[in-house]
């Protein structure tokens, strides 16, 4: 009995895999093992910010703070301190930024650092051993033309929650999914008038599910058998993040060349499939209950 019963818990843990390779039900049941350090993944809205055409000229601007403006920490018992969402917004902007090869970013969060630096640069200049890269006289700091504002505006949890299951002779089999939204907003901002040139909001779902199996069965008289098996997957938040930040940032870019706040390079450009792409992007409307 006790042979049959794990046979059974075998049959529902190969239910649960589906169509996966054994190798990776392995790693989903049991933890995937050592990993060694890479770069970040990322997700689609990636390459669409790689494959935008060339500006007739890169746009100088400036990011001092986009910040988590959500006010939202992780759910008690997990913590009661630590936010939901990445405190590091402005570091993934101004990658972004410098990735899509649409604009010059001018380093201003750790403005005083650099600044600092220049100061120890004019103290030691023209005095005897001072090295020769800091021996010649400091240029000004590059000024922007645009500022870039916003932040993370939203995160809500539960958005959708779902799930099915179901047991017979007491094996049994059972999925639940949760889904989580964050929202960004992305401004453009005109420095030498304060105007704001463009503004866009976008939001990430960020999903979870978890997947479990079970065998529940006497193998005799006061004899109890018990096996479960399951896996839980949930989409990083901060990488949700970045790719809600590189499509705001896409956005905002096709939002300047269609309000000619700046121009292709190439003005056959405009018939690329990513700009085409996001140009015919509308914002969905909320279906009133």
């Amino acid at each position: 009995m006790f042979r049959s019963a794990l046979l059974l818990c075998a049959g529902a843990c190969l239910f649960i895999s589906g169509c996966q390779t054994a190798e990776k039900t392995s790693a989903a049941l049991f933890g995937p093992g050592v990993e060694h350090a890479s770069l970040t993944p990322r997700a689609s809205t990636y390459s669409d910010l790689k494959s935008l055409p060339p500006p007739r000229g890169k746009i100088v601007a400036t990011v001092y703070n986009f910040r988590d403006q959500t006010g939202q920490y992780k759910p008690i018992p997990a913590s009661s301190f630590s936010t939901a969402v990445t405190q590091g917004a402005t570091a993934m902007l101004v990658n972004a930024m410098n990735e899509s090869g649409w604009f010059i970013p001018l380093e201003r969060e750790g403005l005083q650092n650099l600044l600092t630096e220049r100061k120890i640069i004019r103290a030691a200049l023209k005095k005897p051993g001072t090295p020769t890269n800091n021996d010649d006289d400091l240029p000004s700091l590059l000024a922007a033309n645009v500022l870039i504002e916003g932040g993370i505006v939203a995160y809500e949890s539960n958005i959708k929650t779902g799930g099915a299951g179901a047991r017979y002779f007491g094996i049994g089999a059972s999925e639940q999914y949760r889904t989580d939204q964050v929202t960004v907003n992305l401004r453009a901002i005109d420095i030498r008038s304060g105007r704001i040139l463009h503004s866009v909001l976008t939001t990430k779902s960020i999903l979870s599910q978890e997947i479990t199996t079970g065998v529940f069965r006497f193998v005799e008289y006061k004899r109890l058998l018990e096996i479960e098996a399951g896996t839980t997957t949930n989409e990083p938040a901060q990488l949700c993040v970045l790719s809600a930040i590189e499509a705001a940032l896409i956005h905002l870019i096709v939002d300047g060349i269609e309000k000619n706040s700046w121009t292709l390079m190439n003005n056959e450009d405009i018939n690329n499939a990513t700009l085409k792409q996001y140009m015919s992007a509308k914002p969905a409307l909320q279906k009133q209950t």
